[in-house]
């Protein structure tokens, strides 16, 4: 915009968030291109022109990996993103080390909090509803991020010393299976797990038959994330994710 040297006047940090979410997949790729790497580069190159002195990115950990990965996800990995989203986060953390400023990109788990959309909100949905669920024999983990933690972190490198330019895994301690996280989520609300141990394979089949199978590759399959380089900042997470979910549904209805 014309005006963006004057909006960036006297402006110490930039912490940017805009953009296409994995909620908006099936968007075509250039659209993530446009809005999630053009336009973050753009507003990059425009706060180094205002003397910005630190750029935060929020990227996230689907510009390393697919939905799942059995490995446990650390920045020394070599970046694999499996969809547009991904790649555009990844495309863009990329265009912000062309950029003569101080960056950094914050690759978040998977955020839960008021207003959350997407899987988390559909989990929080069952978590209400009065069903038993079949989720209980599912072993796969999984890192998530509380908002208040996402908040430390952004402080965290907004007061950090010296030079940053580069991707921090941002997660919160300890990862839960699903059914954990159900059982964190029921803690708050006052009442039981109301787990069933259901088989895996018969789970996953009558899935199938419903034709949700890859909901059931999202909940059977692992995703977790390291955050060490961020702890060595100085970043202390406030909230374990059973302690962050059982919080955010206490006094749900």
């Amino acid at each position: 915009p014309q005006n963006m040297a004057q909006a960036l006047a006297d402006v110490d940090a930039i912490i940017h968030s805009a953009g296409l979410s994995v909620a908006a997949s099936g968007r075509p790729e250039d659209d993530y291109r446009v809005l999630n790497v053009e336009a973050t580069i753009g507003l990059a190159r425009a706060a180094q022109r205002a003397g910005v002195r630190r750029f935060v990115f929020i990227s996230s950990l689907r510009a390393q990996s697919g939905p799942t990965d059995p490995r446990p996800l650390t920045e020394k990995m070599e970046p694999q993103p499996t969809d547009a989203f991904g790649r555009s986060k990844l495309a863009a953390e990329q265009g912000l080390a062309t950029v003569g400023l101080d960056w950094v990109a914050l690759r978040l788990a998977t955020v839960y909090g008021p207003g959350v959309t997407g899987n988390m909100a559909r989990l929080i949905q069952l978590a209400r509803s009065p069903w038993p669920l079949p989720l209980g024999a599912l072993a796969a983990r999984r890192s998530l991020l509380s908002l208040d933690n996402l908040a430390d972190a952004i402080d965290c490198v907004l007061k950090v010393d010296g030079t940053l330019r580069r991707p921090l895994i941002v997660a919160d301690p300890g990862v839960l299976t699903v059914g954990e996280m159900i059982t964190a989520m029921r803690r708050g609300l006052g009442r039981g797990p109301g787990l069933v141990p259901m088989p895996p394979p018969i789970l996953k089949a009558m899935l199938r038959a419903a034709g949700r199978e890859e909901a059931y590759e999202r909940l059977a399959a692992p995703l977790t994330a390291v955050p060490s380089a961020l702890v060595h900042l100085g970043w202390h997470p406030a909230v374990t994710s059973a302690a962050g979910l059982e919080q955010l549904m206490r006094g749900s209805p």
